[in-house]
């Protein structure tokens, strides 16, 4: 199972700025284990996606070359403080995890 995600969406204006952190280890399958000297097989996050109320808002693609523990933060416009925000993630294990909150 995945580790919980932070996430904190607060407004500015009319903007609600989202920041999350995302829990991974965004293995590129290039690393070598230090102890058994074999490759660390590749693990990553390959998509993300954001709604605001339901409605799509963010679709993201990555790759193998994201640091781990990815930091993703982006701005919406629209969006009214009590809004709810979701964000969700699938990796190239088909491992998901998904986390909302509250605009404020």
């Amino acid at each position: 199972m995945a580790e919980p995600m932070r996430i904190r969406a607060t407004m500015a204006g009319d903007v609600a700025d989202v920041k999350v952190l995302m829990n991974h280890p965004m293995e590129t399958g290039l690393r070598k284990d230090a102890k058994t000297g074999q490759l660390v097989p590749a693990h990553f996050i390959t998509e993300v996606t954001a709604t605001v109320n339901g409605a799509p808002v963010l679709a993201v693609e990555m790759s193998g070359g994201v640091s781990k523990n990815p930091y993703l933060g982006f701005k919406v416009k629209g969006p009214k403080a009590g809004d709810k925000v979701a964000v969700n993630w699938v990796d190239n294990k088909g491992d998901k995890n998904s986390t909302e909150a509250t605009i404020g």
